[in-house]
């Protein structure tokens, strides 16, 4: 039974706390929508995307002015391009993505997800060829989204594609150099991709997944943040101890709250359209708006700075708390679900940086126990391919051991150098351009090539 004060935090949490359900994303299957050209491939995916979403966006935006709650984003993804385009030249591919960002716009959501490709043990001529296209892909449209699948616990890492992919970040961010480089916010790099992840850029429709899913992303660091103040003003003024075990369980009630909203907001669109409900994905993903903020959440348990000593093991109890509350609410969850550190849509993250607090190495370490990466970091443009290929290195890595999902969407600027200031505006935020150390000393082992082996952990059958 819902209890009055339970129902009453959760209007507040709306209306003042920045309650709202992030993304609802609808997973669409595109495996037989190949034609005899690209062209009539385009078009046979546009009907495909036209039919099953062209009431999702209205259906969305009902369910939310029905139960009060803000749904920020309406989003598509798609089978991974590579798999409905075998054969295809870069070109080709282009012809694709363009059909995508014409389907994207006729339906009316935000962002498509789904150009994309697995690559984790080894590329095909297909694979490539789409690499190749990715520079023009992002550039010549609006709202695709790109994403490569480059590493799992149970296959390795490939590195053959890791060197490819660190210069085609490159170019990426070239291509839309009048954008600041903005191509690059669009592309992820994966180890682990999951195949219901409702969050762009990586969000794709996993070939596991039904025909037409609905999955949900809810976030809400500002109500967790005002939770814990009031907790701990609460304590101060009864002049009574407060533990980290407290603080814990505070995280995982109001995570509770906030996941519980999103399942039913994702729930009754998935009747209302009469497709399957996935799973919610109950990640902490900020925005740039003041008092929406991870970093918020670090200031308030006790590090003044961000990437202070204490950092990491903040993240850690954040991330653990939010995934038991979350669990414990929803009936499937999947995606990511967890703590984003994504920098440029955090302005506390953001301002960090600018300070010289948060440095690309200690934001590594807080990635290891995060649930995502080296997320929307802005780097020197005159950084090279090989040393961004070496940094994705290194957080594929860490969720190669670790049995989790990393990523890293990097955009080197073009043009510009640390300390300078870059902003993309909207959800994709701002932030002073972080400083690499040691580029252009990772040249010899990007090149080595071939595939870092899984750990001896995999072997699990």
């Amino acid at each position: 039974m819902l209890r009055s004060d339970q129902i009453l935090a959760t209007v507040e949490m709306i209306q003042k706390e920045h309650l709202d359900v992030r993304t609802v994303t609808m997973g669409i299957n595109l495996l037989d929508c190949r034609g005899d050209t690209p062209t009539k491939t385009g078009a046979l995916i546009m009907e495909r995307i036209a039919d099953r979403a062209g009431k999702f966006v209205t259906t969305c935006d009902f369910v939310s002015r029905k139960l009060g709650v803000p749904v920020v984003n309406k989003r598509i993804a798609i089978t991974p391009i590579s798999f409905v385009a075998g054969g295809y030249s870069p070109a080709e591919f282009v012809i694709l993505a363009k059909a995508l960002d014409e389907a994207a716009k006729a339906v009316g959501v935000d962002i498509l997800g789904g150009f994309s490709a697995q690559v984790e043990k080894g590329m095909t001529d297909t694979d490539q060829a789409f690499l190749q296209s990715l520079p023009e892909a992002l550039a010549v449209t609006e709202r695709v989204c790109a994403s490569i699948n480059i590493g799992s616990s149970q296959k390795g890492i490939n590195m053959d594609a890791l060197a490819m992919v660190g210069h085609i970040v490159k170019d990426i961010a070239y291509e839309s150099r009048t954008q600041n480089g903005f191509g690059a916010a669009k592309f992820v790099v994966f180890c682990n991709q999951p195949g219901d992840n409702p969050f762009m850029a990586g969000a794709i429709h996993g070939v596991e997944e039904a025909e037409t899913v609905l999955n949900v992303g809810v976030s809400g660091p500002g109500v967790i943040a005002r939770a814990l103040e009031r907790l701990i003003a609460a304590r101060q003024s009864e002049g009574a101890p407060l533990s980290l075990d407290e603080i814990a369980e505070e995280i995982k009630q109001t995570t509770f709250r906030v996941t519980r909203c999103g399942e039913l907001v994702g729930r009754q669109v998935s009747e209302m359209l009469g497709v399957s409900f996935g799973a919610v994905d109950l990640s902490l993903a900020p925005t740039p708006k003041v008092g929406d903020s991870v970093g918020e959440i670090l200031h308030i348990l006790g590090v003044d700075a961000i990437g202070a000593p204490g950092s990491t093991a903040i993240i850690a109890l954040l991330n653990d708390a939010v995934k038991k509350g979350g669990i414990f609410a929803a009936k499937t969850v999947g995606g990511l679900s967890g703590a984003f550190i994504p920098v440029m849509e955090d302005a506390v993250l953001a301002e960090a940086v600018g300070k010289d607090e948060l440095s690309l190495e200690k934001l590594e370490a807080m990635t290891s126990v995060c649930s995502v990466g080296l997320d929307m970091v802005a780097i020197p443009g005159s950084v090279d391919g090989d040393t961004i290929g070496a940094i994705i290195a290194d957080e594929m890595a860490v969720g190669l051991i670790n049995h989790k999902t990393t990523a890293v969407r990097i955009i080197p600027v073009p043009g510009m150098e640390a300390g300078d200031y870059v902003d993309f505006g909207g959800l994709f935020g701002a932030s002073p351009v972080m400083a690499v150390r040691n580029v252009g000393k990772s040249s010899r082992f990007v090149k080595w090539g071939g595939r870092l082996p899984a750990p001896i952990h995999s072997f699990k059958n």
